[in-house]
């Protein structure tokens, strides 16, 4: 089967971007299922039930999330309420929604679970030390991980430690997509699969607002770009018998 993951979509204009350009993707992919993170959806950050539903519209068969996954109270009941939008495993038990779904496929199933890093990031539950627990309750022989972390080196360390584990570890959060997707003992991998939004932008935020806060040091708030956009992420091939990853694919589209 061939499981398509795109990355954090930034603001409006990368939900429009999805709007547009989605379903080409697909089918150019030949997608047959399709993951992704909405963590910076909402305008101004975070992600809220309109852009949680501007995705799922769009094509997306579960969402994902990250850092900013409470910033909107808006999205609170649709963690309760919708096993396909996820924020990471790692916060606890003693937050709204769950860090994990299964969904059935009919001739197989996908667990995509979702977990946040700890380098330069807020404290949470040790990331490895919590897909050591999942793992054991997780049923699918295709489990996806999306790993929200800031370190590449992070990124990289947990997918050695998952190598024939899981069947991809799925790097977000950077909004940069990295030239380093590999296979490891049937794990595909990527540092970071880049953003959907606004290329004239500096991580999808204005560019002259990122230049003046290294210019003149002062805080400003940020507002997220608009005009043409890309959509980033990557297309895996995956044995639906083994739950090993065949082959990983950078996807980058230009969408007007």
């Amino acid at each position: 089967m061939k499981l398509l993951f795109i990355g954090d979509v930034v603001g409006e204009a990368g939900c429009n971007a999805l709007l547009k350009g989605l379903a080409d993707i697909k089918r150019e992919c030949k997608a047959d299922f399709t993951i992704v993170n909405g963590e910076n959806s909402s305008e101004n950050n975070g992600i809220s039930a309109h852009s949680a539903q501007e995705i799922l519209q769009s094509g997306a068969d579960v969402i994902t999330t990250g850092n900013h996954a409470f910033r909107r109270k808006s999205i609170l009941e649709e963690y309760e309420h919708n096993e396909r939008i996820l924020r990471p495993a790692n916060y606890g038990e003693n937050v709204a929604g769950r860090g994990y779904c299964e969904i059935d496929c009919g001739a197989y199933s996908i667990a995509v679970i979702n977990l946040v890093g700890t380098a330069f990031m807020q404290a949470v539950d040790n990331p490895f030390k919590c897909i050591d627990e999942l793992l054991k309750c997780i049923q699918s022989k295709i489990i996806i991980l999306d790993f929200h972390a800031e370190a590449t080196s992070e990124k990289s360390a947990m997918s050695w430690y998952l190598a024939g584990k899981v069947t991809a570890v799925i790097g977000t959060h950077t909004h940069v997509q990295t030239a380093d997707e590999r296979i490891i003992n049937g794990t595909g991998c990527i540092t970071d699969v880049g953003m959907t939004g606004p290329i004239n932008s500096v991580l999808g935020v204005r560019k002259d607002i990122i230049i003046r806060k290294f210019t003149d040091y002062a805080a400003h708030t940020h507002v997220f770009a608009n005009g043409e956009c890309c959509i980033s992420g990557a297309c895996l091939d995956i044995d639906i018998k083994t739950g090993k990853c065949l082959s990983i694919e950078r996807i980058y589209k230009a969408v007007e």
